[in-house]
């Protein structure tokens, strides 16, 4: 921080230097100056200390300022020149006294010393050039418009835009020609416009104004890339909307603030929601609300615990973990997903599966009679899958064997239960024969065999191929006369043709 600057109540030293450009410094601080050097300060775009702005103003014209300023205490004077392609400059500083004094002297007026309009116009001049060529190369259209709606000045894009609306050979006149409508300037809002030259492809640019005097300072900036994007967005969005339309599934996304923003037609014939009400964008409660009154929700039994479930539904499906089975009281049966969506949105997804409903109870209903049809058989009965696990077996089998494999379907196999048969019978090949029979992939032949159980008894063994591979085993006990009737030599050969 530079110590504040000092302000000068009585009449300056430097009364008999009034033309030249003098400072005196105590340190950093400034204890006298002439006008000249005043009004340079004055000019200075830096705001603070003297120092700091006369420093500001040198640094940029002499070149190791700082280093070449250390040297005045010891050599007394030090004078600088201005940098190599900088206006011809020449800085003196003296030690007077323990007061530094600076004095800048214009080389281009023959050695004497700059004037007050000299320096302080050259300082203004720099800071202008700097402006005009910030404006002339900024990525924007800027001109200024009077209370007439004449273009009175314009940069050089604006320029270089005009004139490709201008005939061939035909130079720019005044005032200088208008290229966007002054709807923007007399409304005050932002405005989008576009440009559009024969031959060439159409410019956008948002434009904006800020009232100036009589007139209106007017500022356009290229939309090419926005246009674009909304252009590519809009065409993204109908392709989503045309393919929403075509699924069978409701779909219905809600923003942040739980307000539907995107639904398609399989929403409205599940819900039997009319399009002007999803069109409002009604709350996720309203939606839900009002398929309850269309008895299009499972009907709770509490009201107020309904209300409380519909609050877990949507914290659910923002975690992504809602997914439920609703059954109507018409028979319709929705599978409702609730996953989240970016920026804090919510989807619901509603699926009627009633036909798949219905047929997974026909499918279960046909098992259960199939297994109620075996139970009742006298045979006992094993089925086998391709790869030998169990799928199904009876109560004459739970009977016959002592034991019944029903709840660990899936999870016995083939060698499990000829373990178990090996140890329930004499001794016999059958068992490894079997095994792999059900192994066998291809064409097979049925084929029967008979053991002996340890308590005496003789079975009748029948196994035979079932489609998909699977495999029967049928054991039932044979009669004193039924006995030695089934030749295993023969089973085997079958088996092994």
């Amino acid at each position: 921080m530079f110590p504040p600057q000092e302000s000068a109540t009585q009449a300056s030293m430097f009364g008999d230097f009034a033309t030249e450009t003098l400072f005196l410094f105590d340190g950093e601080v400034m204890i006298d100056s002439t006008a000249t050097a005043r009004a340079l300060l004055a000019s200075s775009p830096i705001k603070g200390p003297a120092w700091g702005q006369l420093m500001a103003f040198l640094s940029a014209r002499f070149e190791n300022l700082e280093a070449q300023l250390q040297r005045v205490p010891h050599d007394g004077v030090v004078e600088l020149t201005t940098k190599q392609g900088a206006k011809p400059l020449i800085l003196r500083a003296e030690h007077v006294g323990g007061l530094t004094r600076f004095t800048l002297i214009d080389a281009s007026k023959d050695g004497h010393t700059a004037a007050v309009d000299a320096l302080a116009q050259r300082a203004m001049l720099d800071e202008l050039t700097l402006l005009r060529d910030t404006v002339a190369t900024a990525p924007m259209l800027l001109w200024r418009e009077n209370a007439a709606g004449d273009v009175v000045w314009a940069n050089g894009p604006y320029l270089l835009q005009a004139c490709a609306f201008q005939d061939e050979g035909k130079e720019l006149g005044w005032p200088l020609p208008r290229l966007f409508n002054r709807v923007a300037a007399k409304s005050g809002k932002d405005q989008r416009q576009s440009l559009s030259v024969l031959g060439q492809p159409t410019l956008w640019f948002d434009i904006s104004s800020k009232p100036e005097g009589d007139g209106d300072l007017m500022f356009a900036i290229p939309a090419d890339a926005a246009v674009q994007a909304e252009g590519a967005l809009r065409d993204f969005m109908q392709t989503l909307t045309k393919t929403f339309a075509q699924l069978p599934i409701g779909l219905a996304i809600f923003d942040r603030q739980r307000k539907l923003q995107l639904f398609n037609p399989a929403l409205m014939d599940l819900t039997h929601l009319p399009p002007d009400f999803l069109s409002l964008r009604p709350s996720l409660l309203a939606v839900l609300d009002a398929m309850r009154d269309r008895k299009m929700l499972p009907e709770p039994k509490d009201y107020r615990d309904w209300r409380r479930q519909i609050v877990d539904i949507e914290k659910a499906a923002a975690s992504g973990l809602y997914e439920e089975t609703w059954s109507l009281p018409d028979g319709q049966t929705y599978r409702v997903t609730g996953r989240p969506h970016p920026n804090g949105a919510l989807a619901l997804l509603i699926e009627d599966i009633s036909s798949e409903m219905l047929r997974t109870r026909r499918y279960r209903a046909d098992l259960e009679l199939g297994q109620s049809v075996i139970d009742h058989m006298d045979e006992a009965i094993a089925v086998f899958s391709q790869s030998g696990q169990l799928v199904m077996s009876n109560n004459s089998y739970a009977a016959l064997w002592g034991h019944d494999p029903a709840d660990t379907l899936g999870d016995t196999t083939v060698r499990m239960l000829s373990a178990h048969w090996r140890m329930q019978s004499a001794p016999s090949a059958i068992w490894a024969e079997v095994e792999e029979y059900v192994a066998t992939v291809g064409d097979r032949d049925s084929w029967r065999g008979e053991v002996r159980l340890l308590d005496g008894r003789m079975i009748g063994c029948r196994f035979a191929p079932l489609a998909g591979g699977s495999t029967l085993a049928s054991f039932r006990s044979l009669t004193p006369a039924e006995q030695g009737q089934t030749r295993l030599a023969e089973g085997a050969g079958l088996r092994r043709a």
